[in-house]
C-alpha cells in the first residue's frame, strides 16, 4: 500500500457519501508515512503502527543501542510523525496508535524483549510526541493474538498513562484470533476480561470470516458484560500481593490431578441428563453425575456424585454442599468436591477449607456480576492463606452454540486470566450437546492459555494487503493439520504482522507476493513465494 492507494480514498469516501453513508472512514497505514500524510486528508482516522511507521520492517535481529543512539533513534521518529500530525491537526484527522504484538519493531524488541512492556513502551513513545505537539486526537489499541499478553499490556499501559496522568480511549481487540468457536471463544476471553475491569471504549473481533460475522460476535460480548451495570456492591478486600500484570497463577495444593502443578481439569455436567456420550478429541476428567451413576455411564471415567448417593468405589467421588459440610470430615473418599459459592465463605468455612486434606471447591456463583464475586472469593483464600483448589462453575441456559461460547469465555476466561482457578465445570440446561459442551470448555481453557488440548491456528481476518485466498487456504491448513495437537500454526495475509506472529507459532504461511505465500518455521523463514 502506498500514496496511490491513499489517494484512491477519496473516490471511497466520496462515493460512500453521495450513497448517503456517513459512518467515519478509518485508514489503516503501515510502513509508509507519506501514504498516511495523504490519507489524512481524507480519512477521519488514521492508524498508525509504532512498530513500522519509521521503524525498518521486523527481521528479528538484535540491536543493540547505546543509550545516546536510542535516543537519536526516537528523535528520528520524531522527525516523521511530527508532520503527520500536523496534517491531522489541520484535516480535524483522529489518530489511533494501534500497536501490536505481532509487528513490534526489532529496537522495541531488543531492549524490552517481546513483552507487555515493549508494548507499552512502543505506545508510550508515540504518545509522548503527540502530546509534545499538543495533539489530543487520539484513540489507542494494544493487540496480541494471546489473549494473556494483551490484557497484561493493556493493564499495563492504563497504569502507565494513569501515574503520568494522561487518558486516552482504548480500542480492544484480540487481533489473528481465527475463525468458528476458536475466534469467538478467543474474542470474548481476551475482549471480556477487559471490559470486566472497566477497560475499554471501542471493540474489534478479528475473525477469518466474512466481515459481516464479526460485529454481532462484538455486540454480544459488549452487552453481555453491560448487562452487569447497577448491580450491588460485592463487599470484599483485595489481596495486597495480587498483582493484575503480573502472569503468575495463584499457588494450590494437588489434590489428585487437580490443583499443583496439573493443568486446570475439566468437569462435565450431565446432572438430570441422559446423554453420555463422549467427544474423543475432548475428553472431560470428571463427570458429575447427580444422584446416582446411570447404567450408561461410560466405563473408564471418573464419576462425581452428590454425597447422600456416594458409595465408596474407585474413580467415583462425594460432592457436597455447605449444608452437609460436617460430613466431610469422616469422609475418606481420594477426592472430596464441596459446592460453595462467595457468600457462604465465613470464617468458619474458611478454617474447613484450610483444615482439610482431599478437598476440591466447585465455586458457584448466581450473581449478575458472578466474575467479581469470583474474584472476590479467591481474594478471601489468598488474605485467609487459603491454598485449596477451586474449580469454577457457571450456570446457563442456551440453545444456541455462539451464545455459550461467549458468555463462557467471558466468565471463565475473565478469572482465569487472573491467575485463578483449577478448572473450569459448564453446566447448561438448553439445547446444546452435551459432547459440545465439553468441547468449548477445552476451548475456552485454552483460548486462555492454560491447557492446550487441539492444533491452534492463528490467522487473520484478511483485509485489502491479502494477496491470495485466506478464508480457503485456512480451511485447508485446518483439514491437514488438526490432528497435530499442541502446534500452533498461523495462517496470515501479509506481512505487517505476518513475521512476528510467527514467533508464537511453530509454523506458518505468511502473504508474499500476489497468489504466493512464504513459509516460516517460528521466526525463520523456510522457503519464499510458495505458490
Amino acid at each position: 500500500q502506498g500514496v496511490r492507494e491513499a489517494e484512491n480514498l477519496r473516490l471511497i469516501h466520496q462515493q460512500l457519501r453521495e450513497k448517503g453513508y456517513s459512518t467515519p472512514l478509518s485508514a489503516d497505514i503501515h510502513f509508509n508515512p507519506r501514504a498516511a500524510h495523504v490519507a489524512a486528508t481524507v480519512a477521519e482516522k488514521v492508524r498508525i503502527n509504532p512498530g513500522n511507521f519509521v521503524d525498518k520492517q521486523k527481521t528479528f535481529a538484535v540491536v543493540e543501542y547505546t543509550d545516546e543512539e536510542y535516543v537519536q533513534e526516537l528523535e528520528k521518529i520524531r522527525s516523521k510523525v511530527v508532520p503527520f500530525l500536523q496534517v491531522c491537526k489541520e484535516h480535524g484527522t483522529a489518530v489511533r496508535i494501534g500497536v501490536n504484538h505481532g509487528s513490534l519493531s526489532d529496537r522495541i524488541m531488543t531492549r524490552f524483549g517481546d513483552t507487555p512492556e515493549g508494548m507499552v513502551e512502543s505506545c508510550m513513545e508515540y504518545l509522548r510526541i503527540a502530546l509534545d505537539e499538543g495533539f489530543t486526537d487520539i484513540v489507542i489499541s494494544m493487540k496480541a493474538s494471546n489473549t494473556l499478553l494483551m490484557t497484561k499490556a493493556v493493564r499495563l499501559l492504563v497504569d502507565r498513562m494513569d501515574k503520568e496522568n494522561i487518558h486516552f480511549p482504548l480500542h480492544l481487540g484480540v487481533t489473528e484470533a481465527g475463525d468458528g468457536e476458536d475466534g469467538r471463544m478467543k474474542s470474548a476471553v481476551g475482549i471480556g476480561a477487559l471490559l470486566s475491569d472497566g477497560l475499554g471504549d471501542t471493540v474489534r473481533v478479528s475473525l477469518s470470516e466474512d466481515p459481516e460475522a464479526e460485529v454481532p460476535v462484538a455486540r454480544k460480548i459488549v452487552d453481555y458484560v453491560a448487562k452487569r451495570e447497577g448491580h450491588k456492591p460485592i463487599l470484599g478486600e483485595l489481596y495486597p500481593g495480587f498483582s493484575p500484570f503480573s502472569t503468575d497463577k495463584r499457588e494450590t495444593r494437588a489434590v489428585r490431578n487437580i490443583g499443583g502443578g496439573f493443568v486446570p481439569v475439566v468437569i462435565s455436567d450431565r446432572n438430570a441428563i441422559a446423554d453420555m456420550s463422549i467427544n474423543p478429541h475432548f475428553i472431560p476428567d470428571y463427570i458429575y453425575v447427580g444422584d446416582n451413576v446411570p447404567g450408561n455411564f461410560p466405563k473408564g471415567m471418573k464419576s462425581i456424585v452428590d454425597f447422600p448417593n456416594w458409595e465408596d468405589r474407585i474413580d467415583n467421588f462425594p460432592m457436597f454442599t455447605a449444608g452437609n459440610i460436617s460430613d466431610i470430615k469422616e469422609c475418606q473418599a481420594a477426592v472430596k468436591f464441596l459446592q460453595l459459592s462467595y457468600p457462604q465463605l465465613t470464617d468458619e468455612v474458611l478454617s474447613v477449607l484450610k483444615n482439610t486434606e482431599k478437598l476440591v471447591v466447585i465455586l458457584q456463583t448466581s450473581h449478575v456480576n458472578g466474575v467479581g464475586e469470583q474474584r472476590a472469593f479467591f481474594h478471601k483464600l489468598l488474605n485467609g492463606h487459603c491454598d485449596i483448589p477451586v474449580v469454577l462453575q457457571r450456570s446457563y441456559s442456551e440453545d444456541v452454540a455462539e451464545d455459550i461460547q461467549v458468555k463462557g469465555g467471558i466468565d471463565f476466561g475473565t478469572v482465569l486470566l487472573d491467575g485463578f482457578g483449577n478448572g473450569i465445570m459448564i453446566s447448561n440446561t438448553g439445547k446444546i450437546d452435551i459432547a459440545e459442551l465439553d468441547s468449548y470448555a477445552f476451548g475456552i481453557l485454552q483460548a486462555a492459555r492454560v491447557r492446550t488440548s487441539k492444533t491452534e491456528f492463528i490467522s487473520c481476518p484478511s483485509c485489502g494487503r491479502t494477496l491470495f485466498d485466506l478464508r480457503t487456504t485456512v480451511a485447508l491448513v485446518k483439514k491437514h493439520f488438526s490432528h497435530l495437537r499442541h502446534l500452533k500454526i498461523g495462517v496470515m495475509g501479509c506481512i505487517v504482522n505476518g513475521p512476528g506472529e510467527m514467533a508464537d507459532a511453530d509454523y506458518g504461511y505468511v502473504g508474499a507476493e500476489h497468489g504466493k505465500i512464504s513459509l516460516y518455521r517460528k521466526k525463520e523463514l523456510v522457503e519464499k513465494n510458495i505458490p
